[in-house]
């Protein structure tokens, strides 16, 4: 028996992550020591302006990038948003995006949003997914054309961890002229990337997800790509984005990613073992339980599983009387009562999608959380059976 049962199983890292207490250290400073505006012409303001600097080194190591190709925003959304309507003003007589119909809320909604707009309605298409959640290239090539201004994908899926090969299609984008972003929120610090040997030219990342603060996110811009500012008002960043900046979050965002280069092994050795061994298990001691997504073209750190007969919120209130925490879907989806889009475009089955439970874990997880959520998963899915009326033994 473990004894977890009065300590928190955070195993929901994609919809948050614990700020690390090196990103916590390195910030404090920059509250009441070090507050000078980094705009300022006098020393005081100069060696902040030298902090974020640093950090934009920072994240531009790990993305395997330029720092002058690193812009500063307040989330992984403002990214998205940024690039995708960039794109369209830079090239005004084109009407067509292409994305796909597992993409997360930020790029979902901004799509729907361009359908409708007053006076411009843009034409969005939106990629297909097979039963594990691959996308059809033949699909990709064939929606293509001169009309198109922007393709926008996910690297990968939020919910299911599912990896796409936006390597691929953004050579496939370029050969055409087309620009290509990549909503990478889920993919940084935990799968290695280079972009400079890639044809990506907007890259969407969120601090907060990589165990940063929240509120501070990056987009990264392709050298020579053409650039519209969505946020204005202000010299920051080189004329790209308004605001004075969010200093003390920025050195934590760069702390955050010089951790993540350093843990990119363990992520791709012992947290991916860690996934392995609870899914393997949760498989193995659940009757009805299915994985949903592929199996090996996936995140390290990301599993999502069905449980038949049962629905993911109950069994997360009941999760939750053992202080272990998951995710029923997105976080961003959260509170509604339909399944998860992405799981009804993988066509996973009525009785199965409204009862899946995404775990998402992190290098701060250990063996004995995961055996402890062994332990307890079992009963809580038995005991919910019980009480369906489509559950026959």
């Amino acid at each position: 028996m473990s004894s977890l049962n009065d300590t928190v199983v955070y195993m929901d890292n994609n919809a948050t992550s614990m700020v690390a207490k090196e990103v916590v250290d390195s910030m404090m400073k920059y509250f009441s020591e070090s507050y000078g505006n980094p705009s300022s012409m006098y020393t005081f303001g100069g060696v902040v302006g030298e902090a974020i600097s640093k950090a934009r080194s920072q994240v531009a190591d790990l993305l395997g990038c330029t720092p002058d190709e690193i812009t500063y925003t307040s989330c992984g959304t403002e990214s998205d948003s940024t690039a995708i309507l960039s794109a369209l003003r830079s090239y005004p007589e084109k009407r067509h995006v292409i994305t796909t119909r597992v993409e997360h809320p930020a790029v979902k909604s901004l799509c729907e949003n361009l359908e409708i707009a007053t006076g411009r309605k843009y034409r969005v298409t939106r990629l297909k997914v097979d039963s594990e959640g691959m996308l059809d290239m033949a699909e990709y090539e064939a929606a293509l054309s001169d009309d198109t201004a922007i393709v926008s994908i996910m690297w990968a899926n939020n919910e299911t961890g599912v990896i796409y090969p936006v390597e691929k299609m953004a050579r496939m984008a370029k050969e055409r002229g087309i620009l290509f972003h990549t909503d990478a929120v889920q993919a940084v610090g935990k799968i290695p990337m280079s972009l400079k040997d890639l044809d990506i030219d907007f890259l969407s990342l969120s601090g907060h997800k990589l165990h940063a603060p929240k509120g501070v996110g990056v987009l990264y811009i392709k050298k020579g790509t053409l650039f519209v500012p969505f946020v204005t008002g202000g010299h920051q960043e080189r004329g790209r984005r308004g605001g004075t900046e969010n200093v003390a979050s920025l050195v934590g965002l760069g702390t955050a990613c010089a951790l993540a280069a350093d843990n990119l092994a363990e992520e791709n050795g012992r947290v991916r073992d860690l996934r392995d061994r609870l899914e393997a298990g949760l498989l193995s001691s659940i009757p009805e339980a299915i994985l949903n997504g592929h199996k090996t073209s996936r995140l390290p750190n990301t599993t999502n599983i069905s449980f038949k007969y049962v629905e993911g919120e109950a069994i997360l209130l009941h999760m939750n009387r053992y202080n272990i925490c998951a995710s029923s879907g997105s976080a961003c989806t959260s509170g509604s009562l339909e399944p998860s889009h992405v799981l009804r475009a993988m066509g996973v089955p009525f009785t199965a999608a409204h009862g899946s439970i995404r775990f998402s874990l992190s290098v701060y997880n250990t063996e004995e959380e995961v055996d402890f959520v062994l332990e307890k998963m079992p009963a809580i899915i038995e005991s919910l059976r019980k009480m369906s009326p489509f559950w026959k033994e």
